[in-house]
């Protein structure tokens, strides 16, 4: 069968799946909305919050970033991975010994203000929908590619099918099917990265692979990171293991990028909303553990196929006359991904450094007439004339290594569980804020449960064409949204979250100032680098990474404010005392 057969099957499968699941586990009650009614196993909301936590940024695009950043690319590996552990270890019991339904609803609470609590909900709304935008992204790249339709409308095959099981099942439909696209996707991840390991390593463990030597051909006998580092500085990259200087980011922005990825984690309302689901604290703390458990899989695996991809990759299209292109190449130009612009007219695919042309891509003729004539930009003045978007490195992987169709198939419906799980999550994130914490807790507070169902489900609805209009115009490549995102989260949610746990002085003023504070300075720099033409002005520190300097503003300004005005009332300290000494089972406070 072929793969655009094997896709329908294996998308059709595990689709029916997720809406059956939904379907079984719809609910009528606002906890059962909000946090599954608080009785999910600890290690069903393990798989849950690992699904949730992996998105299309971890499966799809992550192991494409190490793959052309190299050694600099583990800046996501650190950041993600040690952002978790310091949410799970940190902030995850104390939050759960709170025992509200979401992030704007322990600020308003915590501050004891309603306008801390407003501006606490705006940072989520605003955090999730730039978090959801890569999400959507990456459901258009795989049904672009593998249901052979256009990335706008594998978009809206993706909204309707979230829209669907988010709104039908709340925080329990999202669980128990994120439970099933666990599976799905850590299966997907793990078969072709184990063919291609014992295919060009001879090594069964991805993980152990690609620190061994080559098997066969012409590299035999070589370790394959050493082959790679040859490869890309042959081609005027730099050396694939290089950590810092030229050609690479440099040890500051490495760190403020990883730094802004790790305490953003923390500050992520649809991963803290997760520990809710669970009946008890200890719950909370054993779940945390087996997300941990389940992450490390995926993320140790990743850099061995970003070494795989990129290694494949350039074997088989770098300097290979573009009539002899490999069908993998054929079938990507065809999305709109890969595109080849013959400069010297050599009909020659040249791959080294720099953009190809100027601007994207623009295609014309007839489907499938791409090629010489595929741009009418200008090129610059540079030799490479092959663009790739470095999404697709995961996705065409099984391809590159010519796997059977079945698993080309398999990581299409793997990529699809990543993105639906994490965008599903971010709805609800969301539709909770603000059916619960600006519609019930500021505007309505006489509203029936059955009156907030139906605004959650409203807020679902319209949560998903915005998610929408960003999927089809993304903002940069799917892991790079996702670190905004992160930034955002870093310089307005932690330092506060931290403080309201830790800092019994901290009070209202400087929450509200330091929120504000934070997330403003941050988005000015990320609008200004990305989408007004600006250059890194603060010590070369990127988009990606200047979430860590809006954190520390953030503290700063939090506890300024905080020292020259009246301190939180006496309840409110005490009820700070009893958050960070976490017994009990801590039932929500507010169903």
């Amino acid at each position: 069968m072929s793969i655009l057969t094997w896709t329908y099957i294996m998308v059709g499968i595990t689709f029916s799946l997720y809406l059956s699941i939904a379907w079984i586990a719809r609910v009528k009650t606002t906890s059962g909305f909000y946090v599954a009614g608080g009785g999910v196993s600890p290690l069903a909301n393990g798989m849950a919050t690992a699904a949730d936590w992996m998105s299309a940024a971890s499966f799809i695009s992550m192991a494409g970033l190490i793959s052309f950043m190299g050694y600099t690319g583990s800046i996501y590996l650190l950041g993600w991975t040690g952002g978790y552990v310091l949410l799970a270890l940190l902030l995850a019991p104390y939050l759960r010994k709170f025992g509200k339904f979401t992030v704007p609803d322990f600020v308003g609470d915590r501050y004891y203000s309603d306008i801390a609590r407003f501006v606490a909900l705006i940072c989520a709304i605003f955090v999730s929908f730039t978090y959801v935008a890569g999400q959507m992204r990456g459901v258009g790249i795989v049904f672009s590619r593998f249901l052979e339709v256009d990335v706008n409308t594998g978009v809206l095959i993706g909204m309707a099918i979230v829209f669907f099981y988010a709104s039908l099942g709340g925080m329990k439909g999202i669980t128990y099917t994120q439970v099933a696209q666990y599976l799905v996707l850590i299966v997907a991840y793990l078969v072709p990265a184990i063919a291609i390991s014992l295919k060009i390593t001879g090594t069964f463990l991805p993980q152990l692979g690609f620190g061994s030597t080559i098997a066969e051909g012409p590299n035999a006998g070589k370790y394959l990171l050493d082959v790679l580092n040859h490869l890309n500085a042959d081609l005027g990259f730099a050396e694939y293991t290089k950590a810092f200087g030229q050609g690479s980011k440099s040890m500051l922005d490495v760190f403020c990028i990883t730094m802004a990825l790790m305490v953003g984690t923390a500050g992520l309302p649809h991963v803290i909303v997760r520990f809710y689901t669970v009946p008890s604290v200890r719950a909370a703390r054993l779940s945390a553990g087996y997300a941990l458990l389940f992450i490390a899989i995926l993320y140790t695996t990743a850099p061995a196929i970003a070494s795989f991809a990129r290694y494949n990759m350039i074997n088989s299209i770098s300097g290979v006359e573009y009539s002899k292109a490999p069908t993998w190449f054929k079938n990507w130009e065809k999305t709109g991904l890969i595109a080849w612009s013959d400069k010297n007219q050599d009909g020659i695919i040249e791959y080294f450094p720099g953009d190809p042309f100027t601007g994207k891509p623009t295609f014309t003729g007839e489907k499938g007439s791409y090629g010489q004539e595929l741009l009418s930009n200008s090129p610059t003045d540079n030799k490479n004339e092959l663009f790739i978007d470095r999404d697709i490195m995961v996705l065409a992987n099984p391809e590159i290594a010519n796997l059977p169709p079945w698993v080309i198939a398999l990581v299409a419906a793997g990529g699809l569980a990543a993105a639906l799980s994490t965008a599903s999550g971010l709805l609800l994130v969301i539709s909770s804020s603000i059916s619960h914490d600006l519609y019930y807790r500021l505007i309505n507070r006489n509203a029936s449960e059955k009156q907030r169902l139906m605004v959650g489900r409203i807020m679902i609805g319209l949560a998903v064409c915005v998610a929408g209009y960003f999927g089809i115009h993304p903002p940069g490549f799917v892991a790079q949204v996702v670190a905004f995102a992160f930034g955002l989260a870093a310089s307005s949610f932690f330092p506060i979250i931290v403080l309201g746990i830790f800092f019994k002085r901290a009070n209202r003023e400087g929450a509200i100032c330091g929120m504000i504070a934070g997330i403003s300075f941050t988005c000015y720099y990320i609008v200004n680098i990305k989408f007004l033409g600006g250059t890194p002005w603060l010590l070369g520190i990127s988009a990606e990474g200047i979430g860590t300097v809006g954190m520390l503003i953030n503290f700063i300004v939090t506890l300024l404010v905080s020292f020259i005005t009246a301190p939180p009332p006496a309840d409110v300290q005490e009820m700070v005392e009893n958050i960070r000494f976490p017994r009990g089972a801590g039932a929500s406070i507010d169903h």
